[in-house]
């Protein structure tokens, strides 16, 4: 048997270290931007395959038709017609995508200054299990205690961890999924409930348990500690989030778009929006045409038609880009409407997810009727989750449309101009307080309820 001695610790602490020094390099290098020439490289792949599909539809399909080759698939009509719609949709999605490629979706960086980090206040130690417990552990916690400094919290919470094994493992499975058995939980639960001074709930009576109700986010998301970017070193502008790829916060960041190369954020998400478009309608017509006119020349001429592969491959890619364009085109349009990015919208999904699974906990999976009037009792307790429940919901998705895609209609399809959202400035939805928490329906203003 091995010593247990001091010799020991030394091959265990070095392999720790060698582990924290791994974790330490890791995060340097997710913390840098990717490579200038990795960010590009997929632009000079969707040059290569746009200029690919110009020479086969041009060169393989229309003017064999205009010169009436004896192979040809058309006549000189059908070769003129299809080479002007052709290009005219080519040359709308080259100029889309050069606009795209070429606006800035802004970076935080130009508009703020660096400054030191927030002091959190409102820190406690966490080792409850669930949201409900955590909360009313906070108020409880803040109410007594002065906030611990990082060496106190790190004891705090071992010292927990280690008595809640302890009880569990001598009450062996008779409370497991409890956590009111874990003491600290249960002091405080009993605490709380049998205190009924000011610093109590007076709502928490008539309330149902976190696990049967909705229950938003608490999150403060407008305070400085919550918009702080410790990458970047400054508090970050409204809506603003930190790109991996680009290394750097990017204004009303959406999404990280490798096909463009950079980020879609404020500045550009109207031209990514008619990009996309307009690149529909040129891989549908390519597609439908080349489809139909060989389908067509098969059944006239059975025996003697010979496909032309390089027409086969260019069906094939624009078959997958009409079905990837239809998707991101639907997607974008339809949170835009809604006032939400890409990473807004994920949020939002979240609080759906959670409230199938408390959906799930009150009905039977057939109690469809069940379902829809929970729905619309918190409904009209709290509002639409994504709509009256989104931060920055403008009240319809008219206005939500065009504080991205401009007032006019040409603006919707045209890639000129400037886009209308300046990525700096925006309108807080009044349901919500002050620090970004979302309110009940009987504190919203009373015009709005």
């Amino acid at each position: 048997m091995a010593p247990n001695g001091p010799g020991t610790a030394q091959p265990e602490h070095k392999c720790c270290g060698v582990v924290e020094e791994a974790r330490e390099k890791r995060a340097a290098r997710r913390a840098k931007a990717q490579p200038w020439i990795i960010r590009k490289f997929a632009i000079f792949m969707t040059v290569a395959l746009t200029s690919y599909a110009f020479y086969v539809y041009i060169g393989r399909l229309c003017v064999p038709m205009i010169r009436r080759d004896p192979g040809a698939l058309g006549g000189r009509g059908m070769g003129i017609g299809f080479l002007v719609v052709f290009s005219i949709f080519g040359l709308i999605v080259i100029w889309a995508y050069e606009k795209i490629v070429f606006t800035s979706p802004g970076y935080a960086k130009d508009y703020v200054q660096k400054s030191p980090a927030p002091v959190i206040k409102k820190a406690f130690p966490t080792w409850w299990d669930t949201e409900s417990e955590a909360e009313l552990a906070a108020a409880r916690y803040q109410s007594t205690h002065p906030p611990a400094t990082q060496k106190e919290h790190k004891e705090q919470e071992r010292h927990h961890t280690q008595s809640s094994m302890r009880s569990h493992a001598e009450t062996r499975d008779q409370n497991v999924g409890i956590t009111d058995a874990i003491p600290p939980v249960a002091a405080v639960r009993a605490k709380a409930t049998a205190d009924k001074g000011p610093a109590s709930r007076p709502e928490q009576a008539e309330q149902k348990p976190m696990m049967f109700t909705r229950k938003p986010p608490t999150t403060p998301i407008l305070l400085p500690e919550y918009r702080y970017c410790h990458k970047d070193g400054f508090q970050k502008p409204l809506r603003a989030h930190h790109c991996r790829a680009c290394g750097t916060c990017v204004l009303k960041y959406d999404h990280h778009c490798p096909w463009i190369g950079q980020c879609v954020g404020a500045r550009n998400h109207r031209f990514f929006v008619i990009f996309v478009f307009w690149a529909l309608w040129f891989w549908a017509w390519t597609f439908a045409t080349l489809v139909g006119v060989n389908a067509r020349a098969a059944s006239v001429r059975s025996d003697l038609f010979d496909i032309d592969g390089q027409q086969v491959a260019i069906m094939v890619l624009s078959g997958l880009f009409v079905l990837f364009t239809v998707a991101l085109l639907w997607t974008h349009v339809d949170m835009i409407c809604q006032g939400q990015s890409t990473v807004e919208s994920l949020g939002v999904r979240r609080m759906h997810e959670r409230e199938q699974r408390v959906l799930k906990r009150l009905h039977s999976w057939w109690d469809f009727r069940g379902k829809r009037q929970t729905r619309k009792q918190w409904d009209a307790e709290w509002g639409r989750v994504g709509k009256e429940g989104h931060p920055w919901w403008l009240g319809s998705a008219r206005a939500n449309w065009e504080a991205t895609m401009g007032a006019h209609a040409w603006m919707w399809f045209l890639p000129i101009g400037k886009s209308p959202d300046d990525g700096l400035s925006y309108e807080l939805n009044p349901r919500f307080d002050a620090e970004g928490r979302w309110r009940p329906r009987k504190e919203w203003p009373e015009e709005l309820r």
